[in-house]
């Protein structure tokens, strides 16, 4: 979030290190932080799912973390792919520091991609 956005010398307007796309950065940031949320309240499900003794709230609970790792492993592809192509559009002289986050960035949504895959195969 911190490096994601600078500002040039000459205006104090932060910008988004993703070709001036304010959208690039938005949605890296968003679905990082619903990523972990959902996480969170998974692993909560986790831990309290052998005391839940009614078969269809354990079979809702399996289909959703099922549906929700699917849908978070397109995400993180289309993330993945979105960042690229911005970051390839992006000019050298636009980018003063930042740039290993921005290529960091990019790093984490790829292995993003298989770490939410792993996640739908054990829901599986």
């Amino acid at each position: 979030v911190g490096d994601g956005y600078m500002s040039q010398p000459e205006n104090p307007q932060l910008f988004c290190i993703f070709n001036h796309n304010e959208d690039a950065c938005r949605y890296g940031i968003g679905i990082g932080i619903l990523a972990f949320l959902a996480c969170i309240v998974f692993f909560m499900v986790d831990v309290y799912f052998p005391q839940i003794s009614n078969t269809t709230d354990r079979k809702y609970l399996v289909l959703a973390d099922l549906g929700f790792s699917g849908l978070w492993t397109f995400l993180w592809f289309i993330g993945f792919c979105f960042l690229t192509n911005q970051w390839s559009w992006t000019r050298a002289e636009d980018v003063y520091i930042g740039a290993d986050s921005a290529r960091a960035a990019i790093t984490f949504s790829f292995f993003s991609i298989f770490s939410w895959g792993l996640l739908l195969t054990f829901a599986y």
